[in-house]
């Protein structure tokens, strides 16, 4: 499907109540898409499926908490059953997990797993084998640079986006041939309230530039007209490389930083 065939298309965005997922969700609402919005906070999402209505009537929510795994499969049904069918699934919603590892528990990494690897699994899975039978559809995931680089204090959350890189790539080439497309999202530093969630600790380790969530939203929009499969957003693909060059040294690195970054906040 490419993105000016959006028009008229059946689109389910999850994590849509902010930042990426609601500028996603108002940009395929705005090329003519029916737009699904999936998230925890009613509010937020009664106000951003308003907005898409003034270009998409037909589009509606779900309030569903996707750590709730069999809600999360029973929505990606339900969807499929309002709109007909679904032509693009955008599996967007996240949750942060700053902790070091020393203060890091396992009920902290089944959460990071459940919301942003084990969600997707299982919204993929069901709706999957009807996306075979029509032969038509496409999956965006959207992972994370720390899906490429683990990230200090974040190793929950880059095993979670390290998961779903890696689960994409395996299910592109397993449908391959196919009718069904897989796009992987990586962004970077982007400028949503991922960084502030309550409870979370402050992500010391960056206090550089970011992205506004319209610029992911745009190369979103873009990766499903594309051929490619991964889309850096923006490009930081260089820095992935050099990791992967030099994995010790880029170890090494990023610890120092992280260690002058601390010094500086003291």
């Amino acid at each position: 499907m490419s993105a000016t065939a959006l028009k008229g298309a059946r689109v389910l965005v999850t994590g849509a109540s902010s930042g990426i997922g609601a500028a996603t969700a108002m940009a395929l609402a705005a090329a003519g898409a029916t737009v699904g919005l999936v998230g925890r906070r009613q509010a937020n999402l009664e106000a951003v499926t308003g907005e898409c209505r003034r270009f998409s009537p037909e589009s509606t929510f779900w309030a569903v908490d996707l750590s709730d795994l069999d809600a999360a499969e029973e929505l990606a049904l339900d969807a499929w059953s309002t709109f007909g069918h679904l032509d693009v699934l955008i599996n967007n919603a996240a949750v942060p997990k700053v902790r070091p590892i020393d203060r890091m528990t396992f009920v902290d990494v089944e959460h990071a797993m459940r919301v942003n690897f084990f969600s997707p699994v299982r919204m993929t899975l069901a709706v999957l084998p009807r996306m075979l039978a029509r032969d038509s559809g496409t999956i965006v995931n959207v992972a994370s640079l720390g899906g490429r680089l683990g990230i200090q204090h974040e190793a929950a959350y880059s095993a979670s986006k390290f998961a779903l890189s890696g689960w994409s790539e395996a299910m592109a080439m397993d449908l391959h041939g196919t009718g069904v497309r897989v796009r992987l999202i990586q962004p970077g530093a982007i400028d949503t309230d991922i960084w502030d969630r309550p409870g979370e600790e402050k992500a010391l380790y960056y206090e550089g530039p970011k992205e506004s969530p319209e610029v992911v939203a745009e190369g979103i929009l873009a990766a499903i007209g594309s051929e490619r499969f991964e889309h850096y957003l923006p490009d930081m693909k260089a820095v992935v490389e050099f990791k992967d060059s030099d994995i010790d040294g880029y170890i090494a690195m990023a610890a120092r930083s992280q260690d002058h970054q601390s010094q500086e906040n003291q």
